[in-house]
């Protein structure tokens, strides 16, 4: 055991020889109690630093620690940390050979792997070892070519111990008659390649315990439609945008036929960032209750075009499965969409009627639609903007609405508007606050974050403006206005 890596091995061509000197110093210091405790404890102990290169350090203090680190259960490992790739395998091919030979247990391993095109395979070995132990955490991210991914393993498809998986950047094969993961609760998928629509979902599927799942996908994954079927899944993230990917060209790409569809009863919070897919559905989301919506439509489409009929039916129907939640996030992009539609199609946002807090990033250009936003959340209690652009030329047109928004007559009680800076367009959206809210009891005019762009300051004019603000009358006696 003591000499199954030697000292050249640890310190000069596999890791951290700078480490070396400053650790060897305490070798030298009497053996103390700790060091008599038993080989498994000791190896607990181990466990509880923060990466593997931490324990390891540990092995130059004598030659009673000088091999503990091979026992630890749990590897952490990062390549670069290593000086070549070949350092990197040869320390991990040792280290999973030794916990073989001494049936260790290995209950986390956490890998970031680099690849060059003439590195030979290693992910799919190391996942093959250590799929028959008790691993209950695995964590792998290989940067790599696409051309290079790594296959997972047939063994990994029925590792019964497991809770926590993440991928990036491999190959998932067709063994979908076996995959049997009773006790994952959290699946994190990242630019993976699948062999085709019915592996991805059938992998998701046979997770009976689900909780957490993560889809981050890359163009082309071999995915057309994406199924998301979970009776335990309660948190969900689908990410698929165009990304700097390798030397894909995005010119082939063609959206016609795609599609997400998500059907899952327990599910609780949901965020949707999908540029690409043609169609989006969600069925049996009466649980759900708080969204972040980033995407719902393509991003190279031009938002100033109304679109045609179906899609508009699609994104209709994709709010109105989600208008029951009670705390939602809308992005810039999707309040730029409803306001280059509203015109066409008033209700193409339906009533949220459950929704107590709300976040909106509104560009300048969609400032008249916030009226309209408030009107679809007539019992919101909590709203948050943040004002997406920078300063603004000429004079601030006022916001108008034909009638006052429910919500402010009756449950709007907290706004905070981020990037505040005391210009015109910016103090109009406190001023519309302040002259229209009947129950509204604090106002934050937020400057922490915009103070520190290029090109936020309050001016001496913004300041003048402030007070005129606070000057303003204030239909709820108990409104405060408070600038931070």
């Amino acid at each position: 055991m003591e000499d199954f890596f030697s000292e050249e091995e640890l310190f000069c061509d596999h890791i951290w020889p700078e480490d070396y000197f400053f650790t060897k110093r305490y070798s030298r210091r009497r053996e103390d109690a700790i060091s008599k405790l038993p080989d498994s404890l000791l190896s607990q102990i181990l466990s509880h630093l923060p990466t593997t290169k931490e324990a390891v350090r540990t092995s130059v203090l004598s030659k009673r620690w000088k091999s503990l680190y091979l026992l630890i259960p749990s590897l952490v490992l990062n390549a670069n940390e290593f000086p070549n790739h070949n350092s990197f395998v040869s320390f991990i091919d040792k280290f999973l050979a030794f916990s073989k030979e001494q049936n260790s247990i290995l209950h986390k391993l956490k890998l970031s792997v680099k690849k060059n095109v003439n590195d030979p395979p290693c992910v799919t070995r190391w996942l093959d070892s250590v799929s028959s132990s008790k691993l209950n955490h695995l964590d792998v991210e290989c940067l790599v070519n696409r051309k290079l991914l790594e296959a997972i393993p047939r063994s990994l498809y029925v590792c019964h111990t497991l809770v926590y998986l993440r991928l990036h950047r491999v190959s998932l094969g067709e063994f979908v008659d076996s995959v049997s993961l009773p006790c994952l609760k959290t699946l994190v998928l990242e630019h993976n390649v699948y062999a085709n629509d019915v592996t991805l979902e059938s992998f998701i599927s046979s997770c009976p315990v689900l909780e957490d799942l993560s889809i981050a996908r890359m163009v082309p994954d071999n995915i057309k439609f994406l199924r998301v079927c979970s009776k335990s899944l309660t948190s969900l993230h689908i990410d698929y945008l165009f990304g700097e990917d390798d030397d894909f060209d995005d010119k082939g790409f063609g959206r016609d036929g795609t599609g997400v569809f998500i059907d899952a009863p327990r599910l609780e919070y949901l965020k949707f960032e999908d540029d690409l897919s043609d169609s989006k559905v969600i069925t049996n989301s009466g649980s759900l209750t708080n969204v972040n919506i980033v995407y719902v439509f393509g991003e190279n489409d031009d938002t100033a075009d109304v679109i045609d009929l179906p899609k508009r039916d699609m994104i209709r129907n994709f709010f109105t499965s989600i208008s029951g939640v009670t705390d939602m996030k809308l992005s810039a992009h999707i309040v730029e969409f409803l306001h280059y539609n509203n015109e066409f199609d008033p209700m193409l946002l339906p009533q949220f009627c459950n929704l107590s807090r709300l976040k909106l990033k509104v560009p300048k250009s969609c400032l008249k639609m916030l009226p309209t936003l408030l009107e679809r959340c007539p019992n919101l209690n909590s709203l948050v903007l943040v004002l997406d652009f920078y300063k603004s030329n000429g004079k601030a047109r006022k916001i108008r609405a034909s009638s006052i928004p429910r919500c402010l007559q009756s449950s709007l009680e907290n706004v905070e508007i981020k990037r505040f800076n005391g210009e015109a367009a910016r103090m109009e959206v406190a001023r519309y606050f302040v002259e229209n809210s009947l129950v509204l009891k604090k106002l934050v005019l937020d400057i922490g974050c915009s103070t520190m762009e290029k090109g936020f300051y309050i001016t001496e004019q913004g300041f003048s403006m402030f007070r005129d603000l606070l000057a303003l009358p204030r239909p709820s006696s108990a409104c405060q206005i408070i600038l931070k």
